[in-house]
């Protein structure tokens, strides 16, 4: 297995007749995919998502791909194909759309549906253009087949891409549910298809590589919700993603039932279900859907919420419940089911909304002690299903941290694709298809691009150390006038701390020090107000971290008078 080395060269130019492949997102975390194809000096993009902040990145909304690769060559883009309608997969679409508005949008009637939508907030009337499976659309010199897949949000779709250096089969994100609630399984006989034809790289979703055997059936999860309805008393909050179409029919479903009626709390959750109503992908019972300003007048044993924030995000509908900062509120008696798994690296702010619920009294049922959820990935039994239905020339794997990477790969190996065969890659390495092989050819620059309130890729990792410094640390300003004749000290140094348990007065025992470092640098001669306030800093710092133990942002000021 090839993997990308930290030193790599950017790539060499293309060869003629070759394919290349560049992940600039979602190689190495979950969140953020997209993949970037090139041939004949034509790009085809596949998928454009956001990443979700972590608690190391405060004061971000979304994290971007890195669009810096083919920001000059936005003009040569053919078109962005959308497996599904996930965040992950389309919420970066408004921000590339910016460099051009104009780019063909391909995907599925829901898909385009969601994204169209999202676009609406943004100004942006795009170019679309709906696909389903079975279709065939040629994009310059990238010919599409389109094949269904199962996953947790209707309407998703695999892609093959056909070009002259050979078939690249892209699955997007998916999973081998036999049983799905829509009846609309992957289509392995595509699958099986393509195979025999001859897939030159599998591009393969590695999400539950780790884990062994098959997905449960989306099916098994109605009876345990109608369960937990059954023995609520109160009032029911059911916390999903906003875009989880299946979970929200099972909801509605089980509240038509047992005599609920369900309120869609959160603009994203009202905004996607109505449209996907509207579509067909979702039946509302009748009568069931009520609105959310009319649940005070309903008794709590007739209430259901459906509410964004399985994750944990702070500001969603259900972290502001938890911390009781939203105009719903939970007590004794009400039962709240976190309708989702835990996406990697959410798990502490999981676990804090889950205390906070229990702390108002509410009774939580989440994955961990219920299976009110199934995951939409494919899990290691049906990887190994379709390595051996595909038997592809190469498998590229993708969507996933590197620990889903690695085990993907190794699937892969063990259902006989050879060792060699298989390109391990992360965020910015290039790979290209020559001659039926693909190899790791270089890399291109590809950073965390983050979007804070209106700006977009202003904010650096530095000033995010910045911030967490401020967070965690605190804060000192230290302000002093010098004279420019002589470098004696006129006034202060004054002190202000912001973040520390102690009194500003604690600060005195420093200042006799700062001044002594201030007037003998002077004496030396030349100093100028920038290298005074680098001394001041020092000094400080060192006496915080001695007597203190801790290392704040320090601020020094010097005025020349």
């Amino acid at each position: 297995m090839s993997h990308p080395h930290p030193e790599l060269n950017l790539p060499p130019e293309l060869p003629k007749g070759a394919l290349r492949i560049v992940a600039l997102g979602g190689l190495g975390e979950i969140g953020r995919n997209m993949a970037v194809l090139e041939y004949d000096g034509r790009l085809l993009v596949i998928d454009c998502g956001v990443l979700f902040p972590e608690d190391h990145q405060p004061g971000v909304d979304l994290i971007l791909p890195d669009f810096e690769y083919i920001r000059d060559r936005v003009a040569d883009i053919e078109a962005i194909v959308l497996t599904h309608g996930h965040e992950d997969h389309i919420g970066g679409v408004p921000y590339l759309l910016r460099l051009r508005r104009d780019i063909p949008l391909v995907g599925s009637k829901l898909t385009l549906a969601f994204v169209e939508a999202k676009l609406k907030e943004h100004r942006i009337a795009p170019v679309t253009r709906v696909v389903k499976e079975g279709d065939v659309e040629k994009f310059g010199p990238f010919e599409c087949e389109f094949v269904a897949v199962n996953h947790s949000i209707p309407d998703a779709l695999a892609v093959a891409v056909r070009t002259g250096a050979g078939t690249v089969l892209h699955t997007g994100d998916f999973k081998m549910d036999q049983l799905p609630l829509d009846g609309r399984i992957t289509d392995l006989r595509a699958f099986a298809r393509l195979g025999e034809r001859g897939v030159d790289l599998f591009m393969v979703d590695s999400t539950n590589a780790e884990v062994q055997g098959f997905v449960t059936p989306e099916r098994e999860i109605g009876p345990v919700l109608d369960g937990v309805f059954a023995t609520s008393g109160k009032r029911i909050i059911v916390a999903s993603f906003a875009s989880h179409v299946h979970r929200v029919q099972q909801v509605l479903d089980a509240a038509a039932a047992h005599g609920r009626r369900v309120a869609l709390v959160g603009r994203s959750m009202v905004r996607n279900m109505t449209i996907a109503a509207e579509l067909g992908y979702l039946t509302v019972p009748e009568g069931v859907l009520v609105d959310q300003k009319k649940i005070d007048s309903l008794p709590d044993d007739e209430v259901v919420l459906m509410c964004t924030g399985s994750q944990g995000e702070p500001m969603a509908a259900l972290s502001r419940i938890a911390n009781n900062d939203h105009k719903i509120s939970v007590g004794p008696g009400d039962t709240v089911i976190l309708a989702s798994s835990l996406i990697p690296g959410n798990e502490n702010a999981v676990y804090r909304v889950i205390n906070g619920l229990t702390r108002l009294g509410a009774r939580v049922v989440h994955s961990g002690n219920a299976k009110v959820h199934v995951s939409g990935h494919a899990s290691a039994g049906e990887l190994l299903y379709c390595y051996n239905i595909l038997k592809p020339k190469n498998v590229m794997p993708v969507h996933g941290e590197v620990r889903h990477l690695v085990a993907n790969a190794a699937l892969a190996v063990k259902a006989g694709v050879p060792a060699d065969r298989v390109v391990l890659a992360e965020d910015g390495v290039v790979i290209d298809l020559v001659d039926g092989k693909a190899s790791v050819v270089g890399a291109v620059p590809c950073g965390y691009v983050y979007v804070d309130g209106s700006s977009v890729g202003e904010i650096t990792d530095a000033e995010l150390k910045d911030r967490r410094i401020l967070g965690e640390e605190g804060f000192i300003s230290i302000f002093a006038v010098v004279s420019s004749a002589d470098g004696k000290v006129l006034a202060g140094p004054q002190v202000h701390a912001r973040g520390f348990a102690e009194d500003d007065a604690v600060f005195e025992d420093i200042l006799p020090e700062v001044v002594a470092a201030l007037e003998e640098t002077a004496r030396r001669g030349g100093a100028d107000t920038h290298q005074m306030q680098q001394v001041v800093r020092r000094v400080v710092g060192r006496w915080v971290s001695n007597r203190l133990r801790r290392r704040p942002m320090i601020i020094p000021v010097i005025v020349e008078a």
